[in-house]
């Protein structure tokens, strides 16, 4: 038995400006947040983007084929009334950032961690001015206090849009830096998603790949490559 979907009901999504930004209307009539707020999104990119996602849907509305309407009312419907715990909540991920914690052994990993994650401490020190320090063991060392603040003062500063984007872009990869890097463009956010697997790459080397594991991994890729485009979208 199928589960029950939403019909269709408008013939045309179209961008419209509005007050404090641009929305989408269909057949005229806009668009509201599954909280019934208005969606009222901060570039016409991000609105042209989530009326292509509208206009593509078929009989029934697939709320999965939609992720730009979706982190759009997330922003809107969530983040939007708790923004300062949010911030605060990813900004707390720079205490026990993935980068900072490093195998002691095997030598090989040692050497493939610091290769993979040095250069993104580095970014952070340059770019940022914060200098978090690498630790070897799973025991829990608190980061300079200094550094801590200014890596959590940019992350309040960011737009309802762009923390709800900068949240996945942190949770999926376990790193603040790493979060920060893909929201400057410091590099391919490709190149940003493999940096986050170093180990788990290297689990799949010496046991061979687990396709549970596989699945898993690809759809934290998708959602991370979701959240840098999103995140694109909301400062365009």
């Amino acid at each position: 038995m199928s589960e029950w979907a939403p019909k269709r009901f408008w013939t045309k999504a179209e961008v419209t400006e509005v007050p404090g930004g641009h929305s989408v209307e269909l057949d005229g009539r806009p668009v509201r947040t599954p909280a019934k707020a208005a969606l009222v999104l901060p570039s016409r990119d991000m609105a042209a983007a989530v009326a292509e996602e509208w206009q593509a849907q078929g009989d029934k509305i697939d709320p999965m084929t939609m992720p730009v309407t979706r982190s759009a009312n997330a922003a809107i419907d969530k983040v939007a009334h708790q923004h300062a715990e949010v911030a605060d909540m990813l900004a707390d991920y720079g205490d026990s950032d993935l980068l900072c914690y490093r195998a002691e052994s095997p030598q090989e990993l040692v050497e493939r961690e610091a290769a993979a994650w040095d250069p993104y401490l580095d970014w952070a020190a340059e770019t940022l001015g914060a200098r978090l320090e690498p630790r070897q063991g799973l025991m829990h060392q608190p980061q300079d206090a200094e550094a801590m603040a200014r890596l959590r003062a940019p992350v309040h500063a960011m737009s309802d849009f762009e923390l709800a984007a900068f949240h996945d872009l942190v949770s999926l990869t376990g790193s603040l830096v790493l979060g920060f890097a893909a929201t400057h463009r410091a590099r391919d956010p490709e190149e940003i998603w493999q940096a986050s697997r170093v180990d788990e790459l290297w689990q799949e080397e010496l046991w061979g790949e687990d396709e549970e594991a596989t699945a898993l991994a690809k759809r934290k890729r998708d959602a991370f490559l979701h959240a840098c485009r999103f995140h694109s979208l909301a400062r365009s």
